[in-house]
């Protein structure tokens, strides 16, 4: 390796910059306060067309931190990249999230993929000290939370 390749690495940079004080941002404290926000935050023009999935970051308060596009898909499904999802969570300090995604056909019920992806995150979160409180399958018309329904 020639002396000059060993200087030539890639800056890393980590930044987070919220507008706004912790004590104005919304609490969520219910799996219902949790869909409000997101379907404000959701284009309702895809929502029956297009399966993305999102992600709400939490402050040690269960404030939210922000709201994060992980992934759109197709019509039948979407990838949720797990170490994209824990960089994002990390990067935000969060040490909570919600996780969320919608079913254009507008049935609730979690797939054997919705389960285990979401067990697999569940488990990373823990090594990480980022605790999963929920799962949310949302249509326009409603949602299933993961949690309450005993699917996590």
């Amino acid at each position: 390796m020639e002396q000059n390749e060993i200087f030539r690495v890639a800056e890393v940079q980590l930044s987070y910059k919220p507008h706004f004080k912790a004590q104005e941002r919304p609490q969520i404290v219910t799996c219902e306060q949790a869909y409000q926000v997101l379907l404000n935050n959701w284009d309702m023009n895809l929502i029956n067309y297009i399966e993305q999935a999102k992600m709400i970051l939490l402050n040690s308060n269960n404030r939210v931190l922000g709201i994060f596009n992980l992934s759109t898909g197709g019509s039948a499904s979407t990838v949720l990249d797990t170490k994209i999802l824990f960089t994002i969570a990390l990067k935000a300090t969060a040490t909570s999230i919600i996780l969320c995604h919608n079913h254009p056909s507008g049935n609730l019920r979690p797939s054997s993929e919705d389960v285990r992806i979401t067990e697999k995150i569940k488990q990373g979160g823990k090594l990480l000290d980022i605790t999963v409180h929920d799962h949310l399958i949302i249509s326009e018309n409603g949602y299933l939370s993961m949690a309450d329904e005993a699917y996590m």
